[in-house]
């Protein structure tokens, strides 16, 4: 194929894809191009760019918002950012995958849109989680607070899904949320490279670690909920 699409689990996964024996590099020559849609830092996408130019092919960082469902029905909203050229090439692939997306500039600038909405996501969902576990707390019925945050300002399709789950203390994967943990890490990183202060995200990152630690890695993300919860969510 002269456009090679990749979508993997993280920073090291993403550069031994195009690095190992028999990866992307051995394949790539002049007239060759490669699209990276995985979430990785910025310092992974120059990486893997630099090593794309360097045999003569093309590259685009390309990540996504959206998780499971979105992508099954065409509708992520796809970040890219590096040669204009393959993304004006690629724009098919893109109308099949996605509802919409942005050309950001030089490589590097989607790795880092994609962290600031990943990082935005897991502190939202993290503060959902922690008041749907004090209104049970404080002996209130969390499936009416779900109703009224449905019906307010703070609706989102997050609250009602990731609200819904809870509610069901079922989490079946949409985006798991050892990769979740993994994206508000790689967002904090970012925001000590620009100094920048993210105490809210600081703090959510670690109810995501404590429920990997509670055994939900590999549960939805969602399942933050169980660092919230006095309840044994895994009994």
């Amino acid at each position: 194929s002269d456009i090679v699409f990749t979508c993997v689990s993280n920073p090291s996964a993403a550069r031994d894809v195009v690095t190992r024996k028999g990866g992307v590099l051995d394949a790539m020559t002049q007239g060759k191009s490669y699209v990276d849609m995985s979430t990785v830092d910025a310092a992974t996408s120059q990486f893997i760019s630099e090593a794309i130019h360097k045999k003569g092919g093309l590259f685009l960082e390309a990540p996504v918002s959206g998780s499971k469902k979105p992508a099954q029905d065409g509708q992520l909203v796809i970040l890219t950012a590096g040669d204009q050229e393959l993304f004006e090439l690629a724009r098919p692939a893109f109308n099949a995958m996605g509802k919409s997306y942005y050309f950001l500039g030089a490589v590097g600038n989607a790795a880092k849109m994609k962290l600031v909405v990943n990082m935005i996501m897991g502190s939202m969902t993290s503060a959902l989680c922690e008041g749907m576990a004090l209104a049970s707390e404080a002996g209130l019925q969390q499936k009416m607070l779900h109703q009224i945050l449905r019906e307010g300002a703070l609706n989102s399709k997050m609250v009602e899904t990731k609200g819904a789950a809870v509610l069901r203390r079922e989490f079946p994967v949409s985006f798991p949320l050892k990769h979740q943990q993994k994206d508000m890490r790689l967002a904090l990183a970012l925001g000590d490279q620009v100094h920048q202060p993210l105490p809210l995200a600081a703090a959510a990152n670690e109810t995501f670690k404590k429920a990997m630690q509670l055994g939900f890695s590999d549960d939805d993300m969602s399942s933050v909920y169980a660092a919230h919860s006095s309840q044994n969510l895994k009994g």
